[in-house]
């Protein structure tokens, strides 16, 4: 998601401790239709969120009609400093009704603080009925359900020209090797750098390499180790990090792979990350790494994204053929009150008929497995709808937004910049990890 991913790296978690994440779903009943009853509401049900301009006029559509049959106002307010802002509000006695919370170390932290209210039995029946027990994971702390996903994003996808693909003989690759070596048989028919990339974002230069680690952290060492090394069980110092940085230094790290109509190695962290587009769309780079959200820059520079089109994707792929795993985001809605009408639209916001409506709308996906992925607007979010959607689909949040921001916001963004840069991978290993807090 274009505008989702803005606020992922613009605002940083803004509460460090995530301790207390539990990552094990629990089994629950059918699809509940009505939330349970708490205290009688008012008629009024406020929702705040980090989500701005054009994706929250299209959230207050997407509830608007079930608004109107329930007698329920849903009062949206919007806010550039939600993760900073939430947890003051929180404290203070100002709590919104439901909040849209973008990091699950974020929305441990409120629950973990008892300033979120369990989810009602209507909110987890939806969620065993309609999501993965990978999803509803990220909404248990301490064993507690607190809250169902919204929508969603894929990562890891890798774009690419499929009419190239078939001028130079070459198919979609199903394994790690496979891709170096489509990777090599472009670079020699061509002569030219295949790959290009870039990292810069401002104050969050080098986010776009730590999706790639986690793509091969989750791919070579497996989820056990991915949830490990999110919470520092495993280091970055462990030799299973190493080998996924080192994977990943076989694409960007080597002069004749990087960086296509850009420069050389360095450029990497010069070039913003929305600019490969051009590139990509024009058909001068043959092959990006980069979220679903970039069907829009695609299309922004004249590309058309589609199976048959100027460009198309296909996730990163496992080291042996077989199996899904993937990286993405999302949001989770968690309830600082417990009265009727909030429970109501609470479980509302978990059921399929609001990820129908909201998807319809256009430019999002969600991973609730009741969604028509034909009511997603593009070719490529109706292909992360049904990735999402697969029982087989291994999925994992991203890894730096269930870091605490000093190492998932700092010295890994930081860390990237410098092994692009040439730092030694050893190096940048050590100094990713003294972000960590010391408790």
């Amino acid at each position: 998601m274009r505008s989702s991913l803005h606020r992922r790296i613009i605002t940083p978690i803004a509460i460090a401790a995530i301790a207390g994440i539990t990552l094990a779903g629990c089994s629950g009943g059918p699809g509940g239709a009505d939330a349970e009853a708490g205290a009688e509401g008012d008629g009024s049900v406020s929702v705040y969120t980090g989500i701005s301009g054009t994706e929250a006029e299209l959230l207050e559509q997407s509830w608007a009609d079930w608004s109107a049959e329930n007698g329920i106002e849903i009062k949206l307010e919007s806010s550039k400093e939600f993760e900073a802002q939430i947890a003051i509000r929180a404290q203070g006695g100002n709590a919104p009704d439901l909040a849209i919370i973008p990091q699950p170390g974020l929305f441990a932290d409120l629950a973990s603080r008892d300033f979120l209210k369990p989810a009602p039995q209507a909110v987890e029946d939806n969620v065993d009925e309609y999501w993965s027990a990978d999803w509803k994971a990220y909404g248990t702390v301490n064993d507690t359900f607190y809250g169902a996903p919204l929508m969603a994003s894929v990562k890891g996808f890798i774009w690419y020209s499929p009419a190239k693909f078939t001028e130079w003989g070459v198919e979609v690759p199903k394994t790690w090797d496979e891709l170096l070596a489509v990777t090599k048989t472009i670079q020699e028919k061509t002569g030219t750098a295949p790959w290009c990339a870039g990292f810069s974002s401002g104050d969050a230069t080098g986010w776009p390499g730590t999706d790639w680690v986690e793509d091969l952290v989750l791919r070579q060492a497996g989820p056990d180790v991915y949830d490990q090394w999110v919470t520092n069980e495993i280091p970055f110092t462990d030799p299973q990090i190493k080998e996924a940085f080192d994977s990943v230094g076989e694409i960007l790290l080597n002069p004749a792979y990087v960086n296509a109509t850009f420069g050389d190695v360095k450029s990497i962290n010069s070039i913003p990350f929305g600019d490969v587009a051009t590139p990509i769309a024009d058909g001068t780079c043959a092959l990006h790494h980069q979220a679903s959200f970039l069907d829009g820059f695609i299309t922004d520079a004249g590309g058309e994204v589609g199976p048959d089109a100027d460009v198309w994707a296909f996730i990163t792929p496992p080291v042996e053929e077989g199996g899904q795993a993937v990286t993405g985001g999302g949001e989770f809605v968690g309830a600082f009150s417990d009265d009727a009408d909030t429970q109501k639209v609470q479980a509302y916001l978990s059921s399929p008929e609001w990820a129908n409506s909201r998807v319809a709308l256009g430019g999002v996906l969600s991973a609730n497995t009741g969604l028509d992925p034909e009511n997603a607007t593009s070719p490529i979010l109706q292909e992360s709808i049904k990735i999402l959607q697969d029982p087989d689909t291994t999925f994992r949040f991203d890894g730096s937004d269930l870091m605490p921001g000093t190492v998932g916001a700092g010295t890994f963004w930081k860390g990237i910049v410098s092994w692009i840069n040439g730092t030694p991978t050893d190096e940048v290993l050590t100094s990713i990890e003294s972000g960590w807090p010391s408790e």
